[in-house]
C-alpha cells in the first residue's frame, strides 16, 4: 500500500491538532513537576491553562508505541528500521537508543566499554573537528544508526566528538494542554490498621492527605512536523517518505494506544484536525500500519539501515564536575530528556 503525501510537497510544517477529553467521568491529573507541581498559567487572553503533558514527556509517549518491549524490537510495521541495542554483561536486553533517556547519547551506549559506536561516530565525523557541522552528513549517519533520532532530534555532548557541536533539533514535537480549568480537590487517607497512631515518619499510622485533579472542557493535543526540516537534509525521496509516515505513525500510534497517561489520566480522542497545510487528509493508523513496510523496503538501499548491538559495562571513568553535568543535562533536556 502506498501514501499518498503530495499535499505536504511545500508545505514548511504539518500543524495537527487532536481534540482530547477523559476516558471516563470528568476529573485528570497533568504531568507534575519538582517543587511546582502542576504547571498551571494564564491565558493570552486571561482564561485559566494548565499545560497536561510536556514536549519533552510527550516525545517519549511516541516513541514507545514504536517499541515492543517484549520482542526487544520495533513493533511489526516498523521492522527493518535502523536502531542501537544495548545489552548487559550476561547478554540479556538493557535498553536501546528508541527508549533511552538520552538516545543515542545514552552513557550505556556511548560510556561503557564496548566503544563500537562512539568509535563509529568519532571515525565517521572526524572532518568535524573544526568548522561548519555538516548536518547533512551527521542525517546520513545516524539514520544508518538510530532513524528514530532524525525525529527525535539528538546532542551528542562529547568533546571528543566535533567538540560537542553534533546536535539536531527535534522535528517531530507536541504537547497537550487544557484550557479554562478548574481545580477538583479531594483526598484521602492511607490507613494503618493495626498501629493507627504509630510514627508516621518511619510509615506507620493513619495518614491523611489532600489531593487535586483538574477538570476542562477544552483538552488539546498540538503535533508539529518540521516538514522543511527533513527536506534540508537532502535525502532521497523514499527516505524523506518514511520518515514523514514514520512521524505520523508516532503521532497515531499516540492518540490510538498511548493516552494513559497516568493512573488518573486516561485519556481518549475524540477528533483530529489538519491546521497546515489546507487539504492535507491524515491517513488513518491502519493506513500507515499497511504502508510502512513498504516504505521501509523501499528506502533501504539508500538509508542502509543498520541494528548495532552493544554491550555495557561500566568503564570505570572519573566522575565530571558538577558544573560539566548540570550543563550537559541542561542541554540534553532541551532535546528530549525524560521528566
Amino acid at each position: 500500500m502506498s501514501l499518498d503525501i503530495s499535499a505536504l510537497n511545500n508545505a514548511p510544517r504539518l500543524l495537527m491538532r487532536a481534540k482530547l477529553q477523559p476516558l471516563q467521568g470528568t476529573r485528570f491529573q497533568p504531568t507534575g513537576f519538582p517543587e511546582i507541581g502542576a504547571a498551571e498559567y494564564d491565558g493570552p487572553h486571561g482564561e485559566k491553562m494548565l499545560l497536561v503533558e510536556s514536549s519533552q514527556s510527550l516525545a517519549n509517549r511516541m516513541e514507545e508505541v514504536c517499541w515492543d518491549k517484549v520482542a526487544d524490537d520495533w513493533v511489526e510495521p516498523l521492522r527493518g528500521l535502523s536502531v542501537i541495542k544495548v545489552n548487559d554483561k550476561n547478554g540479556k536486553p538493557l535498553t536501546n537508543s528508541v527508549l533511552e533517556a538520552h538516545r543515542i547519547n545514552s552513557p550505556y551506549i556511548l560510556e561503557g566499554k564496548d566503544k563500537t559506536v562512539f568509535d563509529r561516530l568519532k571515525s565517521e565525523l572526524a572532518s568535524m573537528e573544526e568548522g561548519f557541522v555538516d548536518l547533512r552528513k551527521l542525517a546520513s549517519i545516524l539514520l544508518k544508526l538510530d532513524s528514530n533520532a532524525l525525529l527525535h532530534g539528538v546532542f551528542l555532548a562529547k568533546k571528543e566528538l566535533a567538540g560537542g557541536r553534533l546536535r539536531l533539533p527535534r522535528a517531530l514535537s507536541g504537547f497537550i494542554e487544557a484550557s479554562n480549568v478548574k481545580t477538583a480537590t479531594s483526598g484521602g487517607v492511607k490507613n494503618d490498621g493495626v498501629n493507627p497512631s504509630g510514627d508516621t515518619s518511619k510509615g506507620f499510622g493513619n495518614v491523611p492527605f489532600a489531593r487535586d485533579e483538574f477538570v476542562s472542557p477544552d483538552i488539546d493535543a498540538f503535533f508539529n512536523l518540521d516538514l522543511a526540516q527533513l527536506r534540508g537534509y537532502g535525502f532521497p525521496q523514499p527516505v524523506y517518505e518514511l520518515l514523514v509516515a514514520l512521524a505520523l505513525f508516532k503521532v497515531r500510534g499516540f492518540l490510538e494506544e498511548g493516552l494513559r497517561l497516568r493512573t488518573a489520566c486516561d485519556l481518549e480522542c475524540v477528533s483530529i484536525e489538519v491546521k497546515r497545510p489546507e487539504g492535507f487528509q491524515l491517513p488513518s493508523w491502519g493506513e500507515l500500519k499497511a504502508a510502512l513496510p513498504g516504505l521501509i523496503e523501499a528506502a533501504k538501499a539508500d538509508a542502509g539501515f543498520e541494528v548495532t548491538t552493544v554491550t555495557y559495562t561500566s568503564a570505570g571513568k572519573a566522575k565530571k564536575s558538577n558544573q560539566e553535568s548540570a550543563t550537559e543535562t541542561t542541554d540534553a533536556n532541551d532535546e528530549g530528556d525524560k521528566e
